[in-house]
């Protein structure tokens, strides 16, 4: 875990006020340890997605929660799929898995 500072150096273009805004609008959550913020490598990313989203794609910072909403939507059902595609592989015969997943590419 790193602190708000490291995390500053760490990603280009990033500026004190625009981290401690995200985290007030819950776009970064990292771990609040008696007033002072510690980020995971997972906030780091985020960071850089919301830099990358408002610096390079234009994304207007009124649209970056929705923006944001869908992206954890996608990545939240791409997790559920991918579980439940291992319990099918763990629970099915092979055969049985053969065959759906050829259904599933055709």
């Amino acid at each position: 875990m790193i602190c708000i500072e490291m995390v500053i150096t760490r990603v280009p273009g990033l500026r004190r006020e625009d981290l401690e805004r995200w985290i007030g609008n819950a776009w970064v959550r990292p771990d609040d340890q008696g007033g002072s913020y510690m980020f995971q490598e997972i906030d780091v990313a985020r960071v850089r997605l919301i830099v990358e989203l408002r610096d390079e794609m234009e994304v207007d910072e009124h649209a970056l929660p929705v923006v944001l909403g869908l992206l954890d939507q996608l990545y939240d059902s791409r997790r559920r799929m991918r579980e439940r595609a291992e319990a099918l592989r763990r629970t099915v015969p092979e055969e049985l898995h053969r065959q759906l997943v050829a259904a599933l590419e055709s």
